[in-house]
């Protein structure tokens, strides 16, 4: 795999502590298995004494929860070439450490930068943000570091009528998104963002780079919605575009109890899943001056002409006029759904600013209409906290056409929509309140969700569903959240596992066990 022809400074090598003598020796490892670079070796590994350590691991963390935890990693590597992934992949293994991915920092749980072990490593692949889009072939390769406002940036540069169907956030990154299913606007029309995957690059436990090819089949299947972080470390993925109209249209309204938000909402939940799959109108639910408030936001794959009379046919009761719809293009209806005015220059999709908020997140799937009674009891959970709000997405469309086989994401016909239920707030002395409160609200939920298994989505990591306590983690345990995620498909990832990554190399507190340890 390479030679040693990295400069070591004198400083990796000077102490004789416990500490420092793993650095030393890890450090050695590193620079034997890396291919000839021209890069310095201080330039790609920061041990936890570099002045450069606490910037690099803050610099992609979204959630102020997991700012100032004393779980902090031996070393950073941030790798600029393929073969420094697998030098780092070949060494913790050798060196008995602990690896942990991180490709955006979006992680809900932090499991990309934590760890429950007291020596580990995190293999930050920011440096890895390459994109290529041919839209000849309507295909983009795309490392793992990227953003996908990034990527979203580049498709808009080559073409106006293309995209991709993920997430609306431009900061995630593209590489634990894309792993863990990936759903977005478009999602009703043209699937998840895993469901476009044609091929992936893949560094295994033995720093082994594989594609679609040499992986298999059963592998490639894995990592489109099974995380992942549980197989190896990915290098990129290879993507399918789709093509778009050159006009599209949103819609955005503000509903409060006086004005019958609970009737509207109530409609709502019985069409809108059943509506035009190029229609996408999802319902955000908040609090506003003491009281709820309810928004619907659309986004229509087409024209306002064509949009005016399917609202009026399917839903009047919304009360929309024509100053109501504006029409954009795709690049635009990103920035609309970011947050930003559409006349902002999309080059603001290629900046990372820093979260200044706590946050916990949870999430369910409905297959019934919530009934009155229902819905009352949960606005009136969410009148006692501020700072939450809820986003419920309509499924149906090309959702329910896909197999729940297809992939590991199972969440897909028999859904209407799927709930983020979301409370964040500024001040960590209040994270108790807060972190009861969403708890109270996902409790009195269960009636009203998907049973047998109640169901979660992987891409909102939830650890109060249950966790892995170390490397031996029984599949009876991890069988308790694994069915939630996965539902039948976590027997499939789990033989996948086994074969793939028999020592459970790849293991966080939410990964995928092997069948080794089965009781």
């Amino acid at each position: 795999m390479g030679i040693l022809l990295f400069y070591l400074p004198l400083i990796w090598l000077s102490s004789s502590s416990p500490s420092h003598a793993l650095q030393q020796s890890f450090v050695e490892c590193f620079s034997s298995y890396s291919s000839p670079q021209s890069i310095p070796i201080s330039k790609v590994v920061f041990t936890n004494e570099s002045a450069s350590f606490s910037s690099l691991l803050h610099q992609s963390i979204r959630n102020l929860r997991f700012l100032n935890t004393s779980s902090k990693p031996l070393f950073l590597v941030t790798p600029f070439h393929e073969s420094h992934v697998q030098a780092a992949v070949v060494c913790a293994k050798k060196k008995g450490l602990q690896l942990r991915v991180r490709s955006g920092g979006h992680d809900y749980e932090g499991l990309s930068y934590l760890s429950s072990q007291s020596q580990f490593i995190v293999l930050d692949l920011t440096n890895l943000r390459s994109i290529d889009v041919d839209i000849e072939t309507e295909t983009a390769s795309v490392e793992t570091g990227a953003t996908l406002g990034e990527f979203y940036y580049r498709i808009a540069e080559k073409s106006l009528i293309h995209g991709f169907p993920a997430g609306s956030c431009p900061t995630v990154g593209v590489g634990g998104h894309i792993s863990g299913g990936g759903f977005g606007t478009l999602f009703r029309k043209h699937g998840l963002a895993a469901d476009k995957v044609i091929d992936a690059k893949i560094v295994d436990f033995n720093g082994r780079i594989m594609d679609r090819n040499t992986m298999g089949e059963e592998l490639f299947w894995a990592i489109r919605g099974g995380g992942g972080a549980s197989f190896g470390v990915i290098l990129s993925w290879k993507l399918k575009l789709v093509s778009l109209p050159p006009k599209l249209t949103i819609f955005h309204v503000q509903k409060t109890p006086k004005q019958g938000a609970m009737q509207l909402f109530q409609k709502w939940q019985r069409i809108a899943y059943k509506l035009d799959e190029d229609l996408f109108l999802h319902v955000t639910i908040g609090v506003q001056e003491q009281t709820i408030s309810l928004s619907f936001v659309a986004l229509f794959l087409g024209p306002i002409e064509k949009l005016i009379p399917l609202m009026n046919t399917q839903f009047p009761e919304l009360g929309l006029q024509r100053e109501n719809y504006t029409e954009m293009n795709w690049i635009q209806s990103i920035l609309f759904f970011a947050g930003f005015p559409i006349q902002t220059p999309p080059q603001i999709l290629l900046k990372k600013p820093l979260s200044n908020a706590f946050f916990k997140a949870k999430s369910d799937f409905v297959t019934y209409p919530i009934p009155q009674n229902g819905l009352e009891g949960l606005w009136n959970k969410v009148l006692e906290e501020e700072g939450s709000y809820l986003i419920l997405t309509p499924y149906g469309g090309k959702m329910s056409q896909i197999s729940e086989l297809e992939t590991p994401f199972p969440h897909r016909k028999g859904n209407i929509f799927g709930i983020q239920y979301m409370v964040s707030w500024e001040n960590g002395s209040e994270s108790y309140k807060h972190l009861s409160w969403i708890r109270e609200v996902y409790a009195y939920m269960e009636p009203y969700v998907s049973k047998d298994p109640r169901g979660a989505y992987l891409n909102y990591r939830d650890l109060d569903l249950g966790r892995n306590y170390g490397r031996n983690v029984r599949y009876e345990e991890a069988k308790v959240w694994g069915l939630k995620y996965y539902k039948s498909n976590f027997e499939r990832l789990v033989r996948v596992k086994t074969k793939v990554d028999p020592s459970n190399f790849f293991w966080n507190e939410q990964s995928i066990p092997t069948s080794l340890y089965r009781s």
